[in-house]
């Protein structure tokens, strides 16, 4: 008996070939998925934003507020007090403005 030396063509439901190099919806990663923990610093979110916070160092107190409530963990610190944004990953929300109990943060129009 000789071996078959046909290759087996993958057929859609209604008996067409199927392209090999498109994926069905059941192999696609559901989006908005987070597969594995850590992968924050891989996506540089910062270029989405139209506002960009402006600290006003005479008038701050380093009372960390902005800190703690910043969504994307943006405010930079060293040493207990408030050192400035990271702008790779900041969106500019303004939580943090709007949180300064001395408001010395202003969002301001980000000129690209």
């Amino acid at each position: 008996m000789k071996a078959s030396t046909q290759k087996k063509v993958n057929k859609d439901s209604k008996g067409k070939q199927a392209s090999p190099q498109k994926k069905g919806w059941k192999s696609i990663p559901m989006g908005g998925l987070i597969e594995r923990g850590g992968t924050a610093k891989e996506y540089k979110t910062g270029e989405w934003r139209t506002f960009i916070p402006v600290r006003d160092e005479a008038k701050c107190i380093n009372c960390m507020i902005c800190w703690v409530y910043c969504p994307d963990s943006s405010i930079k610190t060293q040493d207990g007090k408030m050192t400035g944004f990271d702008m790779d990953y900041c969106k500019g929300c303004g939580i943090c403005a709007s949180v300064c109990p001395v408001k010395c943060i202003k969002m301001e129009k980000e000129e690209k």
